[in-house]
């Protein structure tokens, strides 16, 4: 293994391993079934799911993004538990950003549950700021 994370679109082929490392991760509820996630996001016109493979691992990392024409929004940021601290999920979110910003969307966002410190602190060390917002919902 090289370490080499290779970033491209989730195809048909990737769903189960997208699917075990999100649950992995901890990133799947109950109110959240992820095939349905993968249905709405992959491979549309204004969201994708993008995964890092490494070639003797298949994939090791995901990022969902998506926008609404002004808003970008990254979710399901996630790296095996076994590839993590060798920079994969700097590299997904770069990915992200870079997917966001070739259709002219200039500000990303992403949500993060208040109790996951360390996830925070991830995102804190590479240049993301908590936004003082409340974000406020309405299940439908």
């Amino acid at each position: 293994m090289d370490g080499t994370l290779s970033i491209r679109a989730l195809t048909d082929a990737d769903r189960g391993s997208v699917k075990a490392l999100w649950i992995t991760c901890g990133l799947v509820v109950p109110y959240n079934d992820p095939d349905a996630d993968i249905d709405l996001a992959a491979g549309r016109e204004n969201s994708d799911i993008l995964v890092g493979t490494l070639a003797d691992h298949g994939v090791v990392a995901s990022a969902m993004v998506g926008h609404d024409g002004h808003r970008g929004w990254l979710y399901y940021v996630a790296v095996d538990p076994a590839h993590r601290d060798a920079g994969f999920g700097r590299v997904m979110v770069r990915a992200g950003e870079d997917w966001l910003r070739a259709r002219g969307i200039r500000k990303a966002q992403l949500l993060v549950r208040k109790t996951n410190t360390a996830v925070r602190a991830f995102y804190e060390r590479i240049g993301w700021a908590e936004s003082p917002r409340t974000v406020m919902e309405r299940w439908l």
